[in-house]
Protein backbone atom coordinates (compact mmCIF):
# COMPACT_ATOMS: atom_id res chain seq x y z
CA UNK A 1 0.00 0.00 0.00
CA UNK A 2 1.26 3.50 -0.73
CA UNK A 3 2.06 6.28 1.73
CA UNK A 4 -0.76 8.06 -0.41
CA UNK A 5 -3.03 5.16 0.66
CA UNK A 6 -2.27 4.91 4.19
CA UNK A 7 -3.27 8.70 4.27
CA UNK A 8 -6.35 8.20 2.54
CA UNK A 9 -7.30 5.29 5.11
CA UNK A 10 -6.33 7.04 7.58
CA UNK A 11 -8.35 10.20 6.94
CA UNK A 12 -11.22 7.97 6.26
CA UNK A 13 -10.67 6.54 9.78
CA UNK A 14 -10.42 9.78 11.47
CA UNK A 15 -14.07 10.46 9.73
CA UNK A 16 -15.36 7.32 11.12
CA UNK A 17 -14.60 7.87 14.07
CA UNK A 18 -15.58 11.24 14.55
CA UNK A 19 -19.36 10.19 13.06
CA UNK A 20 -19.82 7.66 15.22
CA UNK A 21 -18.42 9.59 18.61
CA UNK A 22 -21.04 12.51 17.88
CA UNK A 23 -24.15 9.94 18.63
CA UNK A 24 -23.40 7.11 20.71
CA UNK A 25 -27.04 6.88 22.53
CA UNK A 26 -29.69 4.12 21.55
CA UNK A 27 -31.93 6.52 19.15
CA UNK A 28 -32.81 5.89 15.52
CA UNK A 29 -29.95 8.68 14.96
CA UNK A 30 -26.89 6.51 16.36
CA UNK A 31 -28.53 3.99 14.00
CA UNK A 32 -28.17 6.44 11.68
CA UNK A 33 -24.69 7.57 12.13
CA UNK A 34 -23.45 3.87 12.70
CA UNK A 35 -24.38 2.93 9.27
CA UNK A 36 -23.46 6.13 7.71
CA UNK A 37 -19.59 5.65 9.64
CA UNK A 38 -19.15 2.59 7.69
CA UNK A 39 -20.58 3.76 4.56
CA UNK A 40 -22.98 0.70 3.71
CA UNK A 41 -25.65 0.67 1.15
CA UNK A 42 -28.66 2.09 1.45
CA UNK A 43 -30.37 -1.72 1.32
CA UNK A 44 -28.72 -2.06 5.16
CA UNK A 45 -29.54 0.91 6.59
CA UNK A 46 -33.25 0.41 5.64
CA UNK A 47 -32.75 -2.78 7.42
CA UNK A 48 -31.36 -1.52 10.41
CA UNK A 49 -33.86 1.23 10.60
CA UNK A 50 -37.03 -1.25 10.62
CA UNK A 51 -34.76 -3.36 12.85
CA UNK A 52 -34.95 -0.39 15.46
CA UNK A 53 -38.36 0.00 14.88
CA UNK A 54 -39.07 -3.32 15.45
CA UNK A 55 -37.06 -3.27 18.44
CA UNK A 56 -39.16 0.00 19.89
CA UNK A 57 -42.25 -2.08 19.56
CA UNK A 58 -42.08 -5.21 21.40
CA UNK A 59 -42.10 -5.15 24.83
CA UNK A 60 -39.17 -5.64 27.24
CA UNK A 61 -39.52 -9.62 28.38
CA UNK A 62 -41.66 -9.49 31.79
CA UNK A 63 -41.07 -12.51 35.02
CA UNK A 64 -44.24 -13.73 33.87
CA UNK A 65 -43.11 -14.63 30.02
CA UNK A 66 -42.53 -17.97 30.33
CA UNK A 67 -39.01 -18.17 28.68
CA UNK A 68 -37.97 -15.57 31.51
CA UNK A 69 -39.87 -16.39 34.29
CA UNK A 70 -36.47 -18.17 36.13
CA UNK A 71 -34.23 -14.90 34.27
CA UNK A 72 -34.85 -11.54 35.50
CA UNK A 73 -33.59 -8.14 33.98
CA UNK A 74 -33.27 -6.36 37.71
CA UNK A 75 -30.41 -4.04 37.23
CA UNK A 76 -30.26 -4.06 33.52
CA UNK A 77 -30.90 -0.14 31.49
CA UNK A 78 -29.61 0.29 28.33
CA UNK A 79 -29.02 3.53 29.56
CA UNK A 80 -25.83 2.19 31.85
CA UNK A 81 -23.98 1.44 28.60
CA UNK A 82 -22.53 3.36 25.62
CA UNK A 83 -24.87 2.36 22.71
CA UNK A 84 -21.74 1.49 20.47
CA UNK A 85 -17.89 1.63 20.35
CA UNK A 86 -15.61 3.04 18.00
CA UNK A 87 -13.69 1.94 15.42
CA UNK A 88 -9.58 2.47 16.04
CA UNK A 89 -7.96 0.80 13.53
CA UNK A 90 -6.25 -2.18 12.79
CA UNK A 91 -3.18 -3.36 14.69
CA UNK A 92 -0.41 -5.08 14.10
CA UNK A 93 0.26 -8.79 16.08
CA UNK A 94 3.05 -7.68 17.91
CA UNK A 95 1.05 -4.33 19.18
CA UNK A 96 -1.55 -6.62 20.31
CA UNK A 97 -2.53 -6.92 24.76
CA UNK A 98 -0.78 -9.82 25.84
CA UNK A 99 -4.06 -11.42 26.51
CA UNK A 100 -4.26 -11.44 22.95
CA UNK A 101 -1.57 -12.77 21.71
CA UNK A 102 -1.83 -15.46 24.14
CA UNK A 103 -5.54 -16.14 22.43
CA UNK A 104 -4.22 -16.33 19.28
CA UNK A 105 -1.13 -18.50 20.25
CA UNK A 106 -3.51 -21.22 21.86
CA UNK A 107 -4.56 -22.41 18.54
CA UNK A 108 -3.30 -23.47 15.04
CA UNK A 109 -5.55 -22.02 12.95
CA UNK A 110 -6.21 -21.32 8.67
CA UNK A 111 -6.78 -17.97 9.19
CA UNK A 112 -7.49 -15.46 12.03
CA UNK A 113 -9.41 -11.97 12.88
CA UNK A 114 -9.15 -9.74 16.37
CA UNK A 115 -12.33 -7.38 16.89
CA UNK A 116 -12.00 -4.41 19.03
CA UNK A 117 -14.18 -1.23 19.55
CA UNK A 118 -16.77 -2.42 17.20
CA UNK A 119 -14.39 -3.13 14.37
CA UNK A 120 -11.18 -5.11 13.28
CA UNK A 121 -7.90 -4.96 15.43
CA UNK A 122 -6.34 -7.44 13.99
CA UNK A 123 -6.15 -10.04 10.97
CA UNK A 124 -4.27 -12.57 9.66
CA UNK A 125 -5.59 -14.26 6.23
CA UNK A 126 -4.74 -17.13 4.67
CA UNK A 127 -4.49 -16.74 0.42
CA UNK A 128 -4.97 -20.37 0.08
CA UNK A 129 -8.13 -20.23 1.40
CA UNK A 130 -8.39 -17.40 -0.74
CA UNK A 131 -7.68 -19.51 -4.12
CA UNK A 132 -10.63 -22.36 -2.98
CA UNK A 133 -12.99 -19.42 -3.08
CA UNK A 134 -13.30 -19.77 0.64
CA UNK A 135 -14.67 -16.27 2.17
CA UNK A 136 -12.99 -16.04 5.91
CA UNK A 137 -13.66 -12.38 7.21
CA UNK A 138 -14.96 -9.68 8.98
CA UNK A 139 -19.14 -9.13 8.58
CA UNK A 140 -18.46 -5.03 7.70
CA UNK A 141 -15.53 -5.85 4.82
CA UNK A 142 -18.03 -9.09 3.83
CA UNK A 143 -21.46 -6.22 3.25
CA UNK A 144 -19.17 -4.09 0.68
CA UNK A 145 -16.86 -6.85 -1.32
CA UNK A 146 -19.67 -9.85 -1.48
CA UNK A 147 -22.89 -8.19 -1.09
CA UNK A 148 -25.12 -10.77 -2.13
CA UNK A 149 -24.27 -13.32 -0.38
CA UNK A 150 -24.21 -11.52 3.21
CA UNK A 151 -28.04 -10.01 1.53
CA UNK A 152 -29.30 -13.31 0.88
CA UNK A 153 -28.39 -14.79 4.02
CA UNK A 154 -27.80 -12.03 6.85
CA UNK A 155 -30.40 -12.42 9.22
CA UNK A 156 -32.92 -13.74 6.62
CA UNK A 157 -33.49 -17.71 7.21
CA UNK A 158 -31.79 -18.56 10.15
CA UNK A 159 -32.38 -15.42 13.15
CA UNK A 160 -34.45 -13.01 11.87
CA UNK A 161 -34.65 -9.39 13.51
CA UNK A 162 -38.22 -10.37 15.07
CA UNK A 163 -37.40 -13.45 17.23
CA UNK A 164 -37.41 -11.47 20.25
CA UNK A 165 -36.07 -8.20 21.51
CA UNK A 166 -32.74 -8.39 21.76
CA UNK A 167 -32.13 -10.15 18.16
CA UNK A 168 -34.12 -6.78 16.93
CA UNK A 169 -31.46 -5.28 18.80
CA UNK A 170 -28.94 -6.71 17.55
CA UNK A 171 -30.25 -5.82 13.94
CA UNK A 172 -30.64 -2.71 14.43
CA UNK A 173 -26.68 -1.68 15.92
CA UNK A 174 -24.93 -4.87 14.89
CA UNK A 175 -21.26 -4.33 14.70
CA UNK A 176 -18.57 -7.09 15.06
CA UNK A 177 -18.54 -10.16 13.22
CA UNK A 178 -17.40 -13.06 10.87
CA UNK A 179 -18.55 -14.25 8.25
CA UNK A 180 -17.68 -17.68 6.61
CA UNK A 181 -18.49 -18.83 3.10
CA UNK A 182 -17.03 -22.48 2.28
CA UNK A 183 -18.17 -23.36 -1.72
CA UNK A 184 -19.16 -26.90 -2.86
CA UNK A 185 -16.97 -29.49 -1.69
CA UNK A 186 -14.12 -27.70 -0.44
CA UNK A 187 -12.66 -28.95 3.34
CA UNK A 188 -11.17 -26.72 5.45
CA UNK A 189 -8.71 -28.79 7.54
CA UNK A 190 -7.88 -26.42 10.34
CA UNK A 191 -10.20 -23.86 12.30
CA UNK A 192 -10.94 -20.46 11.46
CA UNK A 193 -10.49 -18.67 14.08
CA UNK A 194 -12.32 -14.97 15.52
CA UNK A 195 -12.09 -13.31 18.89
CA UNK A 196 -13.81 -10.06 20.16
CA UNK A 197 -12.53 -8.65 22.77
CA UNK A 198 -15.19 -5.78 24.29
CA UNK A 199 -13.92 -2.96 25.66
CA UNK A 200 -15.47 -1.64 28.96
CA UNK A 201 -19.22 0.08 29.34
CA UNK A 202 -20.19 -0.54 26.05
CA UNK A 203 -23.09 -2.55 23.87
CA UNK A 204 -21.73 -5.13 21.75
CA UNK A 205 -23.62 -6.68 18.73
CA UNK A 206 -20.92 -10.04 17.66
CA UNK A 207 -22.52 -11.86 14.86
CA UNK A 208 -21.45 -14.80 13.47
CA UNK A 209 -22.78 -16.44 10.35
CA UNK A 210 -21.61 -19.30 8.84
CA UNK A 211 -22.58 -20.49 5.19
CA UNK A 212 -21.65 -23.97 4.02
CA UNK A 213 -22.33 -25.02 0.70
CA UNK A 214 -23.09 -28.51 -1.09
CA UNK A 215 -20.33 -31.07 0.94
CA UNK A 216 -18.28 -28.53 2.40
CA UNK A 217 -16.28 -29.39 5.52
CA UNK A 218 -15.23 -26.59 8.59
CA UNK A 219 -14.59 -25.83 11.82
CA UNK A 220 -14.41 -22.39 13.81
CA UNK A 221 -14.20 -21.30 16.59
CA UNK A 222 -15.46 -18.03 18.70
CA UNK A 223 -13.48 -16.40 21.82
CA UNK A 224 -15.33 -14.02 23.78
CA UNK A 225 -13.57 -12.07 26.01
CA UNK A 226 -13.53 -8.45 28.32
CA UNK A 227 -17.09 -6.45 28.70
CA UNK A 228 -16.17 -5.37 31.82
CA UNK A 229 -19.41 -3.33 32.88
CA UNK A 230 -20.81 -4.00 29.68
CA UNK A 231 -23.82 -5.47 27.50
CA UNK A 232 -23.64 -7.66 24.73
CA UNK A 233 -26.44 -9.02 22.18
CA UNK A 234 -25.11 -11.56 19.81
CA UNK A 235 -26.55 -13.78 16.76
CA UNK A 236 -25.18 -16.86 15.35
CA UNK A 237 -26.70 -18.00 12.29
CA UNK A 238 -25.21 -21.34 10.89
CA UNK A 239 -26.75 -22.22 7.03
CA UNK A 240 -25.63 -25.61 6.06
CA UNK A 241 -26.50 -27.22 2.53
CA UNK A 242 -26.76 -30.48 1.77
CA UNK A 243 -23.85 -32.98 2.92
CA UNK A 244 -22.13 -30.03 4.49
CA UNK A 245 -20.17 -30.61 7.71
CA UNK A 246 -19.82 -27.98 10.15
CA UNK A 247 -17.92 -28.16 13.78
CA UNK A 248 -18.39 -24.89 15.39
CA UNK A 249 -17.31 -23.65 19.31
CA UNK A 250 -18.84 -20.60 21.04
CA UNK A 251 -16.54 -19.97 24.12
CA UNK A 252 -18.11 -16.80 26.46
CA UNK A 253 -15.51 -16.39 29.24
CA UNK A 254 -16.83 -12.58 29.48
CA UNK A 255 -16.17 -10.31 33.05
CA UNK A 256 -18.41 -11.14 35.68
CA UNK A 257 -20.11 -7.58 35.26
CA UNK A 258 -20.96 -8.30 31.77
CA UNK A 259 -24.65 -9.04 30.11
CA UNK A 260 -24.78 -11.45 27.62
CA UNK A 261 -28.05 -11.74 25.50
CA UNK A 262 -28.06 -14.61 22.42
CA UNK A 263 -29.67 -16.28 19.97
CA UNK A 264 -28.22 -18.60 17.74
CA UNK A 265 -29.79 -21.50 15.27
CA UNK A 266 -28.86 -23.97 12.91
CA UNK A 267 -30.67 -24.69 9.49
CA UNK A 268 -29.55 -28.30 8.44
CA UNK A 269 -30.32 -29.62 4.85
CA UNK A 270 -30.11 -33.20 3.99
CA UNK A 271 -27.63 -35.42 5.07
CA UNK A 272 -25.67 -32.46 7.57
CA UNK A 273 -23.33 -33.00 10.07
CA UNK A 274 -23.07 -30.46 13.22
CA UNK A 275 -21.16 -30.78 16.15
CA UNK A 276 -21.71 -26.91 17.89
CA UNK A 277 -19.85 -26.94 21.20
CA UNK A 278 -21.87 -23.93 23.63
CA UNK A 279 -19.13 -23.01 26.79
CA UNK A 280 -20.58 -20.14 29.19
CA UNK A 281 -17.72 -19.41 31.53
CA UNK A 282 -18.32 -15.79 32.16
CA UNK A 283 -20.98 -12.72 32.56
CA UNK A 284 -22.95 -11.14 35.05
CA UNK A 285 -26.32 -12.51 33.66
CA UNK A 286 -26.48 -14.92 30.13
CA UNK A 287 -29.38 -15.78 28.58
CA UNK A 288 -29.07 -17.78 25.54
CA UNK A 289 -31.49 -19.14 22.95
CA UNK A 290 -29.75 -21.72 20.72
CA UNK A 291 -31.91 -23.44 18.11
CA UNK A 292 -31.26 -26.63 15.91
CA UNK A 293 -33.80 -27.44 12.44
CA UNK A 294 -33.73 -30.23 10.59
CA UNK A 295 -35.20 -29.65 7.18
CA UNK A 296 -33.70 -32.78 5.32
CA UNK A 297 -33.85 -36.48 5.63
CA UNK A 298 -30.06 -37.67 7.24
CA UNK A 299 -29.10 -34.69 8.90
CA UNK A 300 -27.26 -35.39 12.25
CA UNK A 301 -26.88 -32.54 14.87
CA UNK A 302 -25.30 -32.59 18.41
CA UNK A 303 -25.52 -29.63 20.35
CA UNK A 304 -23.42 -29.47 23.37
CA UNK A 305 -22.65 -27.12 26.40
CA UNK A 306 -20.43 -26.71 29.39
CA UNK A 307 -20.79 -23.97 31.86
CA UNK A 308 -19.58 -23.31 35.21
CA UNK A 309 -21.01 -20.03 37.14
CA UNK A 310 -19.49 -18.93 40.67
CA UNK A 311 -20.12 -15.82 42.90
CA UNK A 312 -23.49 -15.10 42.29
CA UNK A 313 -23.63 -15.71 38.29
CA UNK A 314 -26.75 -16.37 36.73
CA UNK A 315 -26.71 -18.73 33.45
CA UNK A 316 -29.53 -19.84 31.55
CA UNK A 317 -30.04 -21.68 28.43
CA UNK A 318 -32.62 -22.30 26.40
CA UNK A 319 -32.66 -24.91 23.71
CA UNK A 320 -34.73 -25.82 20.62
CA UNK A 321 -34.31 -29.24 18.60
CA UNK A 322 -37.07 -28.83 16.00
CA UNK A 323 -37.28 -31.70 13.60
CA UNK A 324 -38.73 -31.25 9.99
CA UNK A 325 -37.88 -33.92 8.41
CA UNK A 326 -37.53 -37.91 8.55
CA UNK A 327 -34.61 -39.92 9.86
CA UNK A 328 -32.75 -37.31 11.58
CA UNK A 329 -30.32 -37.61 14.64
CA UNK A 330 -30.22 -35.17 17.30
CA UNK A 331 -28.29 -35.06 20.71
CA UNK A 332 -27.96 -32.57 22.88
CA UNK A 333 -26.10 -32.82 26.29
CA UNK A 334 -25.58 -29.66 28.53
CA UNK A 335 -23.33 -30.37 31.83
CA UNK A 336 -22.50 -27.67 34.58
CA UNK A 337 -21.20 -27.11 37.54
CA UNK A 338 -21.95 -24.65 40.14
CA UNK A 339 -20.40 -22.35 43.30
CA UNK A 340 -20.75 -19.87 45.48
CA UNK A 341 -24.24 -18.88 45.31
CA UNK A 342 -24.49 -19.12 41.45
CA UNK A 343 -27.96 -19.53 39.53
CA UNK A 344 -28.14 -21.77 36.43
CA UNK A 345 -31.09 -22.44 34.69
CA UNK A 346 -32.08 -25.19 31.62
CA UNK A 347 -35.15 -25.30 29.56
CA UNK A 348 -35.48 -27.18 26.31
CA UNK A 349 -37.87 -28.48 24.04
CA UNK A 350 -37.83 -31.57 21.32
CA UNK A 351 -39.75 -30.80 18.96
CA UNK A 352 -40.97 -33.68 16.34
CA UNK A 353 -43.18 -32.44 13.29
CA UNK A 354 -45.65 -35.08 11.86
CA UNK A 355 -43.89 -35.86 8.78
CA UNK A 356 -40.74 -36.41 10.59
CA UNK A 357 -40.81 -40.25 11.17
CA UNK A 358 -37.71 -42.16 12.27
CA UNK A 359 -36.22 -39.13 14.39
CA UNK A 360 -33.56 -40.30 16.54
CA UNK A 361 -33.41 -37.58 19.63
CA UNK A 362 -32.14 -37.25 22.89
CA UNK A 363 -31.67 -34.37 25.41
CA UNK A 364 -29.97 -34.61 29.04
CA UNK A 365 -28.95 -31.50 31.43
CA UNK A 366 -26.83 -32.48 34.02
CA UNK A 367 -25.79 -30.17 37.24
CA UNK A 368 -22.76 -30.34 39.52
CA UNK A 369 -23.44 -28.28 42.93
CA UNK A 370 -20.55 -27.75 44.59
CA UNK A 371 -22.18 -25.63 47.53
CA UNK A 372 -24.99 -25.79 49.03
CA UNK A 373 -25.87 -21.67 48.35
CA UNK A 374 -26.03 -22.59 44.94
CA UNK A 375 -29.20 -23.45 42.74
CA UNK A 376 -29.97 -25.23 39.59
CA UNK A 377 -33.15 -25.42 37.62
CA UNK A 378 -33.64 -27.95 34.38
CA UNK A 379 -36.90 -28.10 32.58
CA UNK A 380 -36.59 -30.35 29.83
CA UNK A 381 -39.50 -30.84 27.31
CA UNK A 382 -41.06 -33.08 24.30
CA UNK A 383 -43.43 -32.23 21.50
CA UNK A 384 -43.77 -35.39 19.54
CA UNK A 385 -46.52 -35.16 16.57
CA UNK A 386 -45.64 -37.67 15.12
CA UNK A 387 -45.72 -41.70 15.83
CA UNK A 388 -42.55 -43.45 14.49
CA UNK A 389 -39.84 -41.88 16.64
CA UNK A 390 -37.34 -42.58 19.26
CA UNK A 391 -37.05 -39.02 22.36
CA UNK A 392 -35.77 -39.13 25.51
CA UNK A 393 -34.90 -36.90 27.78
CA UNK A 394 -33.13 -36.63 31.46
CA UNK A 395 -32.17 -33.88 34.11
CA UNK A 396 -29.59 -34.60 37.13
CA UNK A 397 -28.83 -32.33 40.00
CA UNK A 398 -26.37 -33.83 42.40
CA UNK A 399 -24.08 -32.58 45.13
CA UNK A 400 -20.27 -33.74 44.98
CA UNK A 401 -20.01 -36.60 47.91
CA UNK A 402 -18.20 -35.86 50.88
CA UNK A 403 -16.83 -39.49 50.37
CA UNK A 404 -15.58 -38.89 47.27
CA UNK A 405 -13.20 -35.84 48.34
CA UNK A 406 -12.22 -37.43 51.22
CA UNK A 407 -10.86 -40.53 49.30
CA UNK A 408 -9.21 -38.02 46.98
CA UNK A 409 -7.73 -36.19 49.90
CA UNK A 410 -6.55 -39.37 51.62
CA UNK A 411 -4.41 -40.06 48.94
CA UNK A 412 -2.24 -36.60 49.51
CA UNK A 413 -4.72 -33.90 47.10
CA UNK A 414 -5.93 -30.82 48.38
CA UNK A 415 -9.86 -30.59 48.61
CA UNK A 416 -9.18 -27.91 45.44
CA UNK A 417 -7.31 -30.85 43.51
CA UNK A 418 -9.73 -33.53 44.61
CA UNK A 419 -12.79 -31.25 43.65
CA UNK A 420 -11.29 -29.98 40.19
CA UNK A 421 -10.88 -33.93 39.26
CA UNK A 422 -14.64 -34.95 40.40
CA UNK A 423 -15.34 -31.85 38.40
CA UNK A 424 -13.14 -32.68 35.11
CA UNK A 425 -14.92 -36.28 34.93
CA UNK A 426 -18.37 -35.07 35.33
CA UNK A 427 -17.22 -32.32 32.52
CA UNK A 428 -15.37 -35.35 30.53
CA UNK A 429 -18.37 -36.31 27.91
CA UNK A 430 -18.58 -32.87 26.46
CA UNK A 431 -14.98 -32.30 26.56
CA UNK A 432 -13.73 -35.60 24.55
CA UNK A 433 -16.05 -34.48 21.78
CA UNK A 434 -14.44 -30.77 21.35
CA UNK A 435 -13.15 -31.56 18.07
CA UNK A 436 -10.18 -29.27 18.83
CA UNK A 437 -7.34 -30.54 20.81
CA UNK A 438 -6.14 -27.42 21.98
CA UNK A 439 -9.28 -25.84 23.07
CA UNK A 440 -9.98 -28.84 24.93
CA UNK A 441 -7.23 -28.24 26.99
CA UNK A 442 -7.93 -24.57 27.36
CA UNK A 443 -11.17 -25.58 28.49
CA UNK A 444 -9.99 -27.51 31.29
CA UNK A 445 -7.63 -24.38 32.46
CA UNK A 446 -10.49 -22.29 32.97
CA UNK A 447 -12.40 -25.31 34.76
CA UNK A 448 -9.17 -25.21 36.91
CA UNK A 449 -9.39 -21.44 37.51
CA UNK A 450 -13.31 -21.70 38.52
CA UNK A 451 -12.71 -23.94 41.21
CA UNK A 452 -9.64 -21.88 42.45
CA UNK A 453 -7.12 -24.89 42.61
Amino acid sequence: MTNVSVLVKEAEMMEVVAVMAAVADFSEASVRALSAARNEPRWMLDFRLAAWRTFEAMPWPKSTDEAWRRTRLTGFDLKNFTAYATPQGVSKRQALSPLLQSELGEMESAASVVFQDGGVLYRNDNPELAAQGVIFTDLQSALLEHPALVRQYFMTQAVKPEHNKFTALHAALWDTGAFVYVPKNVTVELPLQAILHQKPGVGGYHHTLIVADVGSHVTVVDDLLGGVNGMQSGVIELVMADNSVVRYMNLQDFDHSAWNFLTGRAMMGRDTDLRWIQVSWGSRTTKAFLDLELNGPGGHAELLGLYFPTGRQHIDHQTLQIHNAPNCFSDLLFNGALKDRAHNVYMGIIKVLPNAQKTDAFQRNGNLILDGTARADSIPGLEIEADDVRCTHAATAAQVEDEYVFYLMARGLTRPQAERMIVQGFFQKVLDRVPVESVQHKLERVIERKIGG
